[in-house]
């Protein structure tokens, strides 16, 4: 037997081992660019073929517009690797805003359902399906069992979800299951913008971003700046997010400093 032929089969072997050992193949992740952030991520970056949770402040627990305008930045490298699927609640999501932010239109596809469960069904199909690089699906309450076959429709096909936590007709939210399985979990509202220097008018777009929970890293809270924006196109720039300003890690600073803080 040749050694071309033996190391064929070797690798033909350790790929069916993987599989029924239900190992997951690495796929990877998408880093920010930045340290202050990408060092609080496992592995370096947003781990890809995984699903993320985003959920709102405030009014945008109902509206969402700056948790979707944040996923779109996040997920634009992505979109422009394969199609992008967004299924709604309600046929609000305007398009020509996320192409001023850099998101490439003629990627998107857009599904509008009508309840919860078939939302998460159409998520879930979406990511098992061949040449879907990212999905977005505006979903109240994920419980865990759903969560799970989110994350096996993720390793199907290497696909990454993004789960818009939205209550898009108001009302009290969902009781969740306690625990979950999603990957990080983020909570996004927006920042004042600053112009720059010499400029009048609005700046680029700015969110105040909280990771909440980041499994294998940790958390930590920033404002982002959407870099370039109504111009980044791919290669321009290296993420389409920008840090710029750390809010720092109270949770993990010197006990004596914390008490000190809350006497005063």
């Amino acid at each position: 037997m040749s050694d071309f032929r033996a190391k064929r089969i070797a690798a033909l072997a350790a790929k069916i081992a993987a599989i029924e050992s239900g190992a997951r193949p690495e796929l990877g992740v998408l880093p920010f660019g930045d340290p202050r952030m990408d060092e609080r991520l496992a592995g370096g970056g947003l781990p890809l073929g995984r699903w993320h949770e985003i959920a709102g402040a405030g009014i945008e627990v109902e509206t969402s517009a700056a948790p979707a305008a944040f996923a779109a930045l996040m997920a634009a490298p992505l979109a422009r690797r394969g199609e992008a699927v967004w299924v709604l609640r309600r046929d609000d999501l305007w398009a020509p805003g996320l192409a001023g932010l850099g998101f490439p239109p003629e990627r998107l596809i857009q599904v509008c359902v009508r309840d919860e469960a078939e939302a998460l069904a159409v998520m879930e199909d979406a990511l098992s399906t061949v040449g879907v690089s990212a999905v977005f699906a505006e979903v109240e309450a994920v419980d865990l069992t759903a969560g799970r076959r989110l994350q096996l429709a993720c390793e199907r096909r290497g696909g990454t979800g993004f789960v818009l936590k939205r209550r898009p007709f108001g009302g009290t939210a969902k009781v969740e299951a306690a625990g979950s399985v999603s990957t990080t979990r983020w909570r996004v509202g927006s920042a004042p913008s600053e112009p720059l220097a010499g400029e009048f008018g609005l700046g680029a777009p700015r969110f105040h971003v909280a990771l909440e929970r980041s499994r294998g890293g940790r958390s930590g809270e920033w404002i982002l700046e959407a870099q370039g924006a109504y111009s980044w196109e791919a290669g321009d720039v290296a993420h389409p997010l920008r840090l710029v300003a750390d809010l720092g890690d109270r949770e993990l600073a010197p006990a004596s400093e914390r008490h000190e803080r809350r006497a005063a």
